[in-house]
């Protein structure tokens, strides 16, 4: 059974555009190396504007496991992660699964 995966990155307020071009310069070419289990990136537009959210979708906690390992074995992407860390305030990570009604992303 697919599990997805729900992270929510809280910046520091003012750093919003400098992670945005640490994403564009390093995060995502690190990240689009490794396989394609992203549904999507997203930035707060009302409310929670200084957040980004990102919503992955694994076969199982296995290949959850198992990609996660790969990518922070990738000293390219860990290069990005050291600069963003910093600029973040809190990480909230959800584990979830598809309702059993409705669509099947």
């Amino acid at each position: 059974m697919a599990i997805y995966e729900l992270r929510t990155y809280t910046a520091t307020v003012g750093k919003m555009s400098e992670i945005v071009a640490l994403y564009q310069t390093l995060g995502w070419p690190a990240l689009s190396k490794h396989p394609d289990r992203l549904c999507g990136y997203f930035t707060g537009d009302i409310g929670a504007i200084n957040q980004i959210i990102h919503l992955w979708k694994f076969n199982d906690d296995a290949d959850r496991r198992s990609f996660w390992t790969a990518v922070f074995a990738d000293p390219e992407f860990m290069a990005f992660a050291k600069q963003l860390r910093p600029l973040l305030q809190l990480q909230e990570n959800k584990l979830m699964l598809a309702a059993p009604w409705g669509p099947q992303v």
